[in-house]
């Protein structure tokens, strides 16, 4: 054998030993990781934003809304970035007024997932039968998004968390709703609510589609930030929350923080975070 041959047969080996680590590599699923875009609302324009999620390593964002772009140009700049819209905040004003323009817009940017994310004061319900009632509206809209082949989902702030002899706002609101809709739980919000967010994933165990992953500070620290921290870097057990959250069939763990100083880095902490900690894939059933 001449030295090309020699050459030649040696390169072939070493990519042929390398071909396993390369292909654990491709073949591997992300982690089922993605960011809320509400977080980067003040960092530059929508192509700038959709940047810091793609070199945090993030492939996946929720939407708030149409993002005050045309849907064209919304997917125009995830597929710039090598970025899928997993769900999006819509509120229930929009939802009343105008459901099928929601599904419209989403569908055609490849979300299946609509999600209640806020109540103003003067849609929160007072009392337990308020609750319900609501929960009742939401189970009628989750009913007409299945039909068109769309899911809801609602998201908790700290009010919903107010006790009805025994059963929180939240609860009630879910029980009256029927099985369609799906939660989106804050843990950060739950916290401050002061319940334990492993027991409250506990309690919506097979109808969570995500939870929102931001921490709390100390008190007293971060007040610029609305006392929030990114995910690990302030006082919730996530050693706890994320075990919880896996045996709750949490299906995204989507990185979130109301007023971050820094939201790139805030991104790209929450997204090694959850990278470095969370022990499993996406479940069967997911991504939708």
């Amino acid at each position: 054998m001449n030295i090309a041959a020699r050459r030649t047969a040696t390169f072939a080996l070493l990519v042929l030993a390398a071909l396993p680590a390369f292909a654990r590599e491709a073949t591997a699923p992300q982690k089922p990781i993605a960011v809320q875009m509400y977080t980067l609302r003040d960092a530059g324009t929508l192509d700038q934003q959709l940047k810091i999620v793609h070199d945090a390593g993030v492939d996946a964002v929720e939407t708030v809304g149409t993002q005050n772009v045309s849907a064209v140009e919304l997917k125009q700049l995830l597929e710039k970035y090598s970025i899928k819209v997993i769900s999006s905040h819509v509120q229930l004003a929009d939802l009343r007024k105008d459901l099928d323009g929601a599904v419209a817009f989403n569908r055609s940017v490849g979300n299946t997932t609509l999600v209640v994310p806020y109540l103003d004061e003067k849609d929160r319900p007072t009392d337990a039968a308020g609750w319900t009632a609501l929960g009742e509206e939401l189970g009628r809209i989750s009913t007409r998004l299945r039909a068109k082949g769309m899911h809801l989902a609602y998201h908790n702030h700290d009010f919903e968390l107010v006790d009805f002899d025994g059963r929180t706002g939240l609860e009630l609101l879910f029980a009256a709703a029927g099985p369609d809709l799906q939660t989106e739980l804050d843990v950060a919000w739950v916290a401050r609510a002061g319940h334990d967010p492993t027991v409250m994933l506990a309690k919506f165990q097979g109808r969570l589609f995500a939870i929102h992953a931001k921490d709390n500070a100390p008190k007293g620290r971060a007040e610029d930030e609305g006392g929030f921290a990114a995910v690990g870097q302030g006082v919730l057990d996530w050693r706890a929350i994320l075990p919880a959250a896996k045996a709750a069939g949490v299906q995204w763990y989507i990185v979130e923080h109301d007023h971050p100083r820094d939201p790139a880095a805030v991104i790209q902490t929450g997204a090694d975070y959850l990278r470095n900690h969370l022990t499993a894939t996406l479940p069967a059933s997911a991504p939708r």
